[in-house]
């Protein structure tokens, strides 16, 4: 069997209890074939379905019992036939008995493989184990249970289970519940596999692991912890975005009748010179090159690689820190995993200690890794500890890439404690979007957290797998709507929202919401003009590109709410100092300065919220100046009434300006006595 090849036997429970989410049991299980016949469509499938109306097995020709399990389809390479035979899965009549199915299930393969293929034999329990298994005619349930495991354990088998629980067996006997956990958690230990139980079909459909991936180490040596002294250790990925299977080109060109055509589209590239069309320039005489400045420095391959970093293999500790020092935001790419050295006690015992000395500390490990050799880059990761309680999981590291100083983005954006008490939020308001944070809280107290991301399928890529089954069926298919369950990923829980239509309204009402104003991009505007099609609606552009004479304060803050390029937020403060100073000097005897207030008071807010505080103190510095000058003290002694000063740096962090100055700004001097 190949490295990723398995055999898998799935064990589905059909009885009565499980009738309800029967349609989710085969959309799920069809899924899981989907996903097989993309990325391993050489593994071997059976199904074994308990709580039928019949018994088809071969135990119970051979040996009697074993009633009421049925074999749906035998261990065979996954193919579109068993996405079919699951569509209708026969509504059992008998409460089933997950052992005889188990059992069966290890007979089917066992027959197949024998004691070959250890490790990629695998057993998936689904049902909701809320009935008793019989009796053993020898011993105890805990130790028939036990002797089965071990056999398992013997023939290199493991046997996940997925238990449906919560909402879906409430009305269940707890006592004989409580029963088979015990027994299935028996299978977990001694499989060394997991127990999983799920509580609303969405779970469902992410407990099932629909495709088996092989770890591979992304390194194995030393831990340098100092050149005395380090621990064998191998890194795995621990989290890995799973992308879209790949899609290839296809040519139609081949022969209908060639049924070994591979369809395969090969494209092959030619360089020509520049100067000459019809010569095509070979490998050796082209040379790559990199813009620097107005010119293209190029640079052979063997200059290339010379220039390459060349950093030693090797995972070395540079220090610790406190975990606190160390924000999440701050990760980066994927997660590794770094675990001891299997068998190797020394390291087993060392990695543990180094992990629980940390935890006790609260302090993170800085690392340099250099994964493999020839790698060109250095990368400097966190290292934090991951302990556990069970006693067959071994202690280990959690690992992220930190980044550096070129990887950083800054973006600093004002502290509510610097804004003004009229725009900070009120005991009110703080409580209506508390009790509206509550309202939508996936983890409420006594329940289990919803959403949780090792249940959670993507709903993106499951969509996708099923709408290829379909099309491989029927070509001309259309897309079909996002199936109900998926959408409980992707959308708020209706009944959830109109429950709580009372805290959702008290939200709304705290807050005074306005629909943010559309506007279209400056290249379009341009077109637009350009065609003159509709004479007002280019006068409304021209209004929104511009600070007009009639609304300007109104007109400012429309424009500077958009992003049209990284300088627009400048233009937009240039414009509207342009804008004050005219109605300023085109005054007479004060009547425009009301509205230049009014722009001043809208530039002062903008500047605060864009982070731009200098700009707008060093306007009104020279604003002032210049009325000085030209004889327009009136318009400083107006401003003075009204309260209109500098920006402090209580109210900007970026503002240099202190409460003094602000305080003593525009204070009426005593004319000079001479």
């Amino acid at each position: 069997m190949a490295r990723n090849k398995e055999a898998l036997v799935l064990l589905l429970d059909v009885g009565p209890s499980m009738h309800s989410v029967l349609p989710q049991l085969h959309k799920v299980c069809s899924m899981l074939m989907q996903k097989k016949l993309i990325y391993t469509k050489y593994d071997e499938v059976g199904i074994v379905l308990f709580g039928t109306k019949d018994t088809n097995n071969d135990l119970t020709m051979e040996v009697g019992g074993y009633r009421h399990v049925a074999v749906l389809r035998n261990i065979k390479v996954v193919d579109g036939d068993i996405v079919e035979a699951l569509q209708e899965l026969p509504r059992g009549t008998t409460n089933g008995d997950f052992l005889d199915a188990v059992i069966v299930g290890m007979d089917m393969l066992i027959k197949k493989f024998g004691e070959t293929n250890k490790g990629k034999k695998r057993l998936c329990l689904i049902t909701n184990a809320q009935y008793p298994i019989k009796d053993s005619n020898e011993g105890t349930k805990e130790e028939q249970v036990t002797t089965i495991a071990k056999q398992m354990t013997g023939y290199g088998m493991r046997m996940e289970s997925i238990i449906l629980r919560g909402k879906l067996t409430q009305d269940a006997n707890k006592r004989v519940m409580d029963e088979n956990d015990r027994l299935l958690c028996i299978f977990s230990k001694k499989t060394s596999t997991a127990l999983l139980y799920v509580e609303d079909l969405v779970s469902l459909f992410g407990a099932l692991k629909t495709r088996n991936v092989t770890p591979s180490s992304v390194f194995r040596g030393d831990l340098e912890l100092s050149p005395e002294l380090s621990i064998k250790v191998m890194v795995y990925k621990k989290t890995i975005e799973e992308k879209f299977p790949t899609l290839k080109n296809y040519s139609d060109k081949a022969p209908p009748n060639d049924k070994y055509a591979t369809h395969e589209v090969k494209v092959d590239y030619e360089y020509r010179s520049s100067e000459d069309n019809d010569k095509v320039v070979p490998p050796d005489q082209r040379i790559k090159g990199y813009r620097y400045g107005p010119h293209i420095v190029p640079i052979s391959a063997a200059e290339w690689d010379a220039v390459k970093f060349k950093p030693e293999k090797g995972v070395k500790l540079l220090g610790f820190t406190d975990s606190s020092n160390v924000l999440r935001h701050q990760y980066m790419k994927d997660v590794n995993i770094f675990v001891a050295e299997p068998g190797n006690t020394k390291a087993i015992l060392s990695l543990s200690a180094l992990a629980r000395a940390m935890k006790d500390m609260n302090k993170v490990a800085i690392l340099r890794c250099v994964w493999r050799r020839g790698q060109v880059n250095v990368v400097i990761g966190v290292l934090t500890p991951n302990v556990t309680d069970r006693e067959n999981i071994p202690d280990s590291f959690y690992f992220n890439v930190l980044p550096f100083a070129e990887d950083v983005r800054e973006f600093q954006f004002p502290s509510f404690t610097n804004f003004p008490p009229s725009w900070q939020p009120n005991e009110q308001q703080l409580e209506a979007a508390a009790n509206f944070i509550k309202m939508l809280d996936l983890a409420p107290e006594g329940n289990e957290e919803v959403l949780l991301p090792d249940f959670t399928p993507n709903p993106v890529l499951e969509r996708f797998y099923h709408y290829l089954e379909l099309k491989s069926k029927h070509p001309d298919a259309a897309v079909p709507p996002i199936d109900h369950t998926l959408k409980k990923i992707t959308e708020p829980d209706a009944d959830l929202l109109l429950q709580n239509k009372s805290v959702i309204d008290s939200f709304c009402r705290s807050f005074e919401l306005k629909e943010s104003p559309r506007h279209k991009n400056s290249r379009r505007l341009l077109q637009e003009r350009r065609t003159d099609s509709n004479e007002e609606e280019s006068k409304g552009d021209i209004k929104a590109e511009n600070i007009g004479d009639l609304t300007p304060a109104q007109d400012f803050e429309a424009m500077i709410s958009r992003r049209d390029s990284p300088g627009w937020v400048v233009k937009v403060i240039k414009d509207m100092k342009n804008k004050i100073f005219d109605l300023v000097e085109d005054s007479h005897e004060g009547d425009n300065y009301p509205k230049a207030l009014e722009c001043l008071v809208v530039l002062r807010k903008g500047c605060i919220l864009e982070q731009e505080p200098k700009q707008f103190n060093d306007f009104l510095r020279h604003l002032c100046n210049f009325c000085q000058e030209k004889n327009l003290r009136s318009f400083c002694e107006y401003l003075a009434s009204k309260g209109l000063t500098l920006i402090s740096n209580k109210e900007a962090v970026d503002s240099e300006v202190s409460d003094d100055e602000v305080r003593n700004f525009l204070v009426k001097r005593e004319p000079k006595v001479e």
